[in-house]
């Protein structure tokens, strides 16, 4: 079964539609951006594919009282690490309105260049139409999660995004775009313990291994001194990935001696005869950490 993208409002999509405020996205002006807010559920665990090439087999992941499912159809394939730029994106509007006492929503209306230039893609015809194949990934990928149920054995069930449309003048000349995020996402982004700042140079990460260590090192090493630690086994298993271990050993060795994540030192150690990956923080020179939040890249005085 696949899911057709929501290009045309159908009678269903009008009545959700009408049931559900709409949200505006907010401008994030070059001098003064949005900060950069990630939900820590998507950090944590598996729930995207980590390849740009197209995946429909399932994860099915299990770890104490968590169980993650996420299917994907035939047509769309999975949705990627880097389609979720869309989800940081909703993540990043919703929180900036909360916290400057406005009315959020799950429906929200913005422009494909809103979202674009927030993500650091390019706003031409080609990234339109990218944006347009990870929404249709989105709304297509399925989950099913026991994350913040109350009944361990309890699955929540929906897609990244529930539907969306493009939205036409009279010519047919598009004016934008409408979306719907699922119950489960909205609510851990308005939990403020549920949600983190991220550097803005994470968009400019071009591997979807790396981009997924630095949520995981954001998520647990955070700007503790000390920093963190994962078994490489551990971390395999909860990256989802489908490539074989030793594999995903060696594209993170690549990953360490590369030190592409902003904010953060890799290293690989032994313990107790076992490969361990360790994330650290670093200073940021705060002049560097400036020109990251207007999208610049830190000027390289060696």
């Amino acid at each position: 079964m696949t899911h057709a993208p929501a290009l045309l409002a159908s009678s269903s999509v009008v009545r959700s539609q009408a049931s559900l405020d709409l949200f505006r996205a907010l401008p994030s002006p070059i001098a003064s951006p949005i900060a950069v807010r990630d939900a820590q559920d998507l950090m944590a665990w598996p729930f995207f594919s980590l390849a740009k090439s197209k995946r429909v087999r399932p994860i099915d992941f299990k770890m104490g009282e968590v169980s993650i499912s996420v299917e994907a159809t035939a047509e769309h394939g999975m949705a990627t690490i880097w389609d979720a730029d869309v989800l940081i994106w909703a993540a990043s509007q919703i929180v900036e309105a909360r916290d400057a006492g406005r009315e959020a929503s799950r429906r929200i209306a913005a422009t494909p260049h809103q979202i674009l230039s927030f993500t650091q893609r390019g706003t031409g015809k080609a990234s339109y139409d990218r944006l347009k194949a990870a929404l249709d990934r989105l709304q297509s990928t399925t989950v099913a999660t026991t994350i913040r149920q109350p009944l361990a054995r309890r699955r929540h069930r929906f897609s990244w995004i529930n539907e969306w449309r493009e939205c036409l003048d009279g010519q047919g000349r598009a004016l934008g775009i409408e979306m719907i995020l699922p119950d489960w996402f909205y609510a851990g982004v308005l939990d403020s313990a549920l949600v983190l700042t991220i550097d803005r140079a994470y968009f400019g990460l071009t591997g979807g291994l790396e981009r997924w260590l630095y949520r995981i090192a954001r998520k647990h090493g955070g700007k503790q001194s000390g920093g963190w630690s994962f078994d490489l086994a551990h971390l395999h298993m909860k990256s989802g990935a489908l490539s074989p271990r030793k594999r995903f050993a060696f594209a993170l060795r690549d990953i360490v001696s590369r030190q592409p994540l902003p904010g953060y030192r890799l290293a690989l150690e032994y313990a107790l005869g076992r490969e361990r990956l360790s994330f650290v923080a670093v200073h940021v020179d705060p002049f560097d950490a400036a020109m990251r939040r207007v999208g610049y890249k830190p000027v390289d005085m060696s």
